[in-house]
């Protein structure tokens, strides 16, 4: 089955010649909750959805920045998308060729949830840098999604609700990168959409109404579901350094809180909102920078705390350890930022000998089943001598960290975002193997998180069961947003973070330590 998305097509142009933004019919149930939500389950071992264009091979000459180009591109159909059949799952067992037969009592551990690279980014601030955006190196400096952001969430936040209800949920595990600019209002979004939810409106500076009347474009105030399960906090580049790439400083604050933009943002007065340089926007202090310690303290006294605990305050960044009740299952999550700037990451060896050397050394003592968790991924990680970055000489660069997971028997799996994509990978050491999966951003296509469970086979094996999860495009403003974001990904201006079946809906068993 094939979407054609002309009805976006259509309200955008409509919007060029009329002044507003991109408006689709108004619908009572658009985003806001109802009396029951009939949120779909879109597990993609049911269905799935794919781009209906193939992606250009080269980039697109017409700018998705551009109102009237991003019209046309839709028009061409680079935002449909088709239905197909579901992925089975397929089998991916470690230190041995064929999937064992589970035993009389395989039963279930624990279900929960992977969600990466969030990326809600306050996209009318003057700290944006949306005219650099281009194909290649600076292709997410801007996204024709970006005002939606807050939408897509709240529709996963009612997938995940769903999945409780329907499955049970123990918890979710953020991937990092949950906002996108290091600002204090995206990061209160983020805990309000992942928290009460209630009514709420991701918009700054001006109170815009791009197309006039309720629920009908991305700065409209929307009511939020809330989640129902607790989650785990893991922090990105993005949380804590501006564009995920820069340290933050007094007079980069300066810039977030003030009225002038140099580097381009949105302007969401203007039909469609362009990408709009060298102008005086209206000031806000909620746009004000977050501090890595700023983030630890706000998310820390925020509900349950998210794992986060005094000394990941103290210390200025997520490091902790967390049990999930009742079962042997510990999370060592680790704060992989690099503070010295650079988008990828930096492991510190204080950190390991000071904090993963000893909460390894216990789990292996207490017979726990360790998944440790942070943004970036093994080969991600880097002695900061990168763009915009330092060297850091104390630096754990990947080849040694590898070694340390795989030297411990009893870590079993290792999670992680940052690269948009989902992957599946084996870090192998001489006598024990760690599985790491990485899990694809919600901020691009294909907008999806990573259902996981975890089974006892009852005969030596564990078995953990990847399943990724499609965004539920029921609501329009949704469809619009997953519309915008195929888009970018079909023009070639965003990056194509490929993966293969074996990296999606996989069976992968390991070995019970």
């Amino acid at each position: 089955m094939q979407i054609r998305h002309t009805i976006v097509a259509k309200a955008l142009a409509l919007s060029l010649a009329t002044g507003g933004a991109a408006a689709l019919p108004a619908c009572d149930s658009d985003s806001g909750s109802t009396a029951v939500d009939e949120t779909p389950i879109t597990l993609t071992d049911q269905t799935s959805w794919a781009a209906t264009r193939a992606r250009s091979a080269a980039a697109e000459s017409r700018d998705p920045r551009d109102p009237a180009d991003r019209a046309g591109l839709l028009a061409d159909g680079f935002g449909d998308q088709t239905q197909n059949a579901g992925e089975a799952h397929i089998p991916v067992v470690i230190g041995d060729t064929t999937a064992p037969d589970p035993g009389p009592n395989a039963h279930l551990v624990t279900r929960f949830v992977h969600f990466a690279d969030l990326q809600l980014a306050d996209d009318e601030s003057p700290a944006r840098v949306a005219a650099i955006d281009g194909p290649g190196l600076t292709a997410s400096s801007y996204r024709p999604q970006d005002a939606w952001m807050c939408l897509m969430v709240d529709a996963m936040v009612r997938e995940f609700n769903a999945l409780n209800a329907s499955l049970g949920l123990d918890f979710i595990i953020l991937g990092g990168d949950n906002a996108d600019n290091a600002q204090k209002n995206e990061l209160a979004w983020v805990l309000q959409l992942l928290g009460p939810g209630g009514t709420m409106s991701c918009d700054s500076g001006a109170d815009d109404d791009p197309v006039p009347g309720p629920h009908n474009d991305p700065k409209d105030p929307f009511d939020a579901a809330g989640l129902d399960v607790p989650y785990l906090w893991v922090t990105g580049n993005h949380d804590v350094l501006i564009q995920g790439n820069l340290p933050v400083s007094a007079e980069l604050n300066d810039v977030a809180v003030g009225t002038r933009t140099n580097q381009g943002t949105r302007d969401w007065s203007q039909p469609g909102g362009p990408v709009v340089n060298d102008v005086d926007l209206p000031a806000d202090a909620r746009r004000a920078l977050n501090y890595p310690v700023d983030v630890m303290t706000t998310v820390r006294a925020d509900g349950d705390g998210h794992g986060l605990d005094d000394a990941a305050v103290a210390g200025a960044a997520a490091n902790y350890v967390w049990d999930l009740p009742g079962t042997p299952v510990r999370f060592i999550v680790l704060d992989t930022a690099a503070r010295s700037g650079g988008a990828d990451g930096v492991l510190k060896q204080g950190v390991v000998d000071d904090f993963l050397i000893p909460a390894l050394d216990e789990a292996l003592a207490e017979g726990k089943y360790v998944f440790t968790a942070s943004h970036h991924a093994t080969s991600s990680l880097t002695d900061g001598d990168q763009l915009f970055g330092q060297y850091q000489p104390d630096a754990v660069l990947p080849e040694d960290y590898v070694a340390l997971l795989t030297s411990y028997p009893n870590v079993l799996f290792n999670f992680v975002g940052h690269s948009h994509q989902h992957r599946i990978r084996k870090l192998e050491g001489p006598e024990h193997t760690v599985v790491e999966v990485m899990t694809s951003a919600l901020a691009d296509f294909p907008h999806e998180a990573r259902l996981l469970e975890l089974w006892d086979e009852d005969n030596g094996w564990l078995r953990l069961r990847a399943t990724c999860i499609d965004m539920p495009i029921e609501r329009p403003l949704v469809a619009e947003a997953r519309a915008l974001g195929i888009l970018d990904w079909t023009s070639a201006w965003a990056d194509e973070n490929p993966s293969q079946p074996t990296d999606r809906n996989v069976d992968i068993y390991v070995k019970k330590p």
